[in-house]
């Protein structure tokens, strides 16, 4: 199938702006691959360091045979249910290396925070610059450079990105990237969504929402809901970094293991030799718009216009929003799972999964079908569901939904839109999730209300007073401007505990939308929402310009997002300040201390907030 025009023109562009950065960083890839293996060629007693703590049996493969070496990065603990599992995972993968006469090792851990366990507390304030924190660990873990290959074991919001910052880091290995699936599923996302709107207006006590949510977070494995961890693991498929089908078995599943086991096979094939497939030259343009039309098709995360745009810069390749809103206006959405639809990812899985999607798109030239994956048979090899016969994984092609309710096929998709949109204009540069946001709410127009932080917006709702604004004002409804709540002012927090009293108001009928220099949850939706507003308000961006009063205008059709002030006005008005002590306590405490040059150092959102480029 010819590719695309509209896809072939973003690929063209992308690759014309990464021109010098990409050659040099291939340059680097191709060097270092030229090297012979340094377990080799490095001194005796780095060898006997590296192998001092290992059997005896493995010391023979490394030192005498030369066997392949793979390193194991782990994101494992105990506090995400996604990670858990991944404790017998390094056993496992130890014992399939042995039976192909190769060792494992684990390299490292990285460190891996659940952003459920912090919404809305002071630890999310470190939530984003974790995923530079881990990409810096993954190379810490690598670079003992005793490794002939790689594995990442790893699933959740920030881990995978930065698992993949670390690696193209060392672009010179084969990688693979190791999940451990969803928990089954539970209490379903939109009860549990209710529930937490009838406690955010009093309606129900802790103990009924403590209930609740033990219901829906009930196991191990990752949250069933369409966020930002299973996004990951869709957006690995697309880039061809999984063994197929890999990213929504169930942990407990009798396939999971086998592709565990897989994984390790599959990385030995290419370190045997057969064929140069390090991680750098897997991940090249393509494959990156791959990646982000997997993102529109499916309704994922908005974090992704972050993450990726990191992730692609670790590759040496530029990527912007509005290469994501061009691929947006051609890309339809295949998939309806929650906060886009009822469903959640099991039931995505059931109806056909990644498999499904990534041949629907590649069937319809808007997918890059030529690219070099981890399986020799190339992103064809992605179109797949993994089943289990006679003990053995065999892939069967996933060409029918099995729900059209959750899945349908390119040529009856549930928008000819991927649903994300860029907004500009006199506040800045801001993207909008409106695939999951009700139609008549994708053009708002109302007076502002500028909170300084997440929790004066709460106070006020809790008061009563947003309602009564909403009430009084004559707009019927409110925009509310949360700003201080960027990368540098406080690290980006994710603001989702904003969407239950917003999604309240909305519910009675009002116009409410949210206007940040924050991120929201990937799990938010329904509630307008323009996020990641660039410059931030701390780097002098317009939204410390804002006052309460102000009109502004967020239409999603036409991509606005203006404060309707006068242009001479505009012009003069001075540029709010921060609060001192607020910018204080920004640094203060759960260790945020350690994370100031990180906050010093950090790009704006479009630039991936990446805090390892200069400016």
């Amino acid at each position: 199938m010819q590719i695309h025009p509209v896809v072939q023109a973003v690929t063209d562009r992308i690759r014309a702006k990464s021109a010098d950065t990409r050659s040099a960083y291939l340059a680097q890839v191709d060097a270092l691959a030229q090297r012979p293996p340094q377990m080799r060629s490095m001194g005796c007693a780095n060898i006997a360091h590296a192998v001092a703590g290992v059997p005896a049996n493995d010391k023979l493969r490394i030192v005498e045979i030369k066997g392949p070496n793979v390193g194991i990065v782990t994101a494992y603990n105990d506090v995400l249910s996604a990670h858990a599992p991944l404790q017998r995972y390094p056993d496992i993968l130890k014992d399939e290396a042995r039976k192909h006469g190769a060792t494992a090792q684990v390299a490292g851990g990285v460190p891996a925070m659940c952003d459920g366990v912090t919404q809305g507390m002071p630890g999310m304030e470190l939530s984003l610059f974790s995923r530079d924190a881990i990409a810096m660990g993954t190379a810490v873990a690598l670079t003992h450079d005793t490794f002939d290959a790689a594995l990442m074991l790893g699933v959740c919001d920030k881990i995978v990105p930065g698992l993949l910052i670390g690696a193209l880091h060392f672009g010179h290995l084969p990688m693979v990237f190791v999940p451990a699936g969803p928990m089954t599923s539970g209490l379903s996302n939109n009860d549990k969504a209710k529930v937490r709107e009838l406690a955010a207006q009093g309606l129900v006590g802790r103990e009924k929402l403590l209930e609740a949510e033990m219901a829906a977070y009930h196991d191990a494995g990752t949250c069933t809901f369409y966020g930002t961890a299973n996004s990951n693991q869709m957006l690995l498929e697309a880039m061809g970094l999984h063994v197929p089908g890999n990213a929504f078995i169930n942990p407990e599943d009798g396939a999971r293991e086998l592709l565990t086991r897989e994984a390790m096979r599959t990385v030995l094939d290419i370190t045997a030799g057969k064929r140069f497939a390090p991680i750098g030259r897997v991940v090249d343009e393509r494959c990156i718009v791959n990646a982000m039309v997997a993102l529109l098709a499916t309704g994922g995360s908005t974090n992704h216009l972050i993450h990726w745009v990191a992730v692609a810069r670790a590759a040496g390749i530029v990527i912007d929003w509005n290469d994501f809103e061009q691929l947006s206006s051609v890309v339809p959405l295949l998939a309806r799972v929650y906060p886009n639809g009822a469903a959640d990812v099991n039931q995505f899985q059931a109806a056909g999964g990644p498999g499904y999607v990534i041949g629907q798109l590649l069937a319809a030239g808007l997918m890059h079908g030529d690219v070099l994956t981890v399986r020799p048979e190339g992103l064809a090899a992605y179109a797949t569901v993994p089943r289990v016969e006679a003990g053995q994984l065999v892939w069967q092609a996933a060409t029918v939904s099995g729900d059209d309710s959750v899945l349908r096929p390119v040529s009856a998709p549930f928008s000819p839109t991927g649903g994300l949109k860029l907004l500009t204009g006199n506040l800045g540069r801001s993207v909008i999730k409106v695939s999951a946001v009700p139609l008549d709410r994708h053009v708002l127009r109302a007076p502002a209300w500028v909170f300084d932080s997440q929790e004066a917006l709460q106070a006020a709702f809790k008061s009563g007073a947003l309602e009564d604004a909403c009430q009084t004002n004559g707009h019927n409804g409110l925009v509310c401007v949360v700003r201080w709540q960027g990368p540098r002012a406080n690290g980006m927090p994710e603001l989702h505990k904003l969407t239950p009293p917003l999604a309240v108001l909305q519910g009675k009928g009002y116009q409410v939308a949210l206007v940040t220099d924050g991120r929201m949850s990937g799990a938010s939706g329904k509630v307008p929402a323009a996020i990641h507003v660039s410059p931030e308000a701390l780097a002098g961006g317009p939204l410390a310009k804002i006052e309460t009063g102000d009109m502004v205008l967020l239409d999603a059709e036409t991509g606005i997002m203006q404060a309707e002030v006068d242009a001479a006005v505009w012009e003069a008005r001075p540029l709010a300040t921060i609060p001192a002590e607020q910018l204080r306590a920004n640094g203060r405490g759960l260790g945020r201390e350690l994370f100031a040059g990180f906050r010093r150092n950090a790009l704006s959102a479009e630039e991936g907030a990446c805090t390892w480029l200069s400016n």
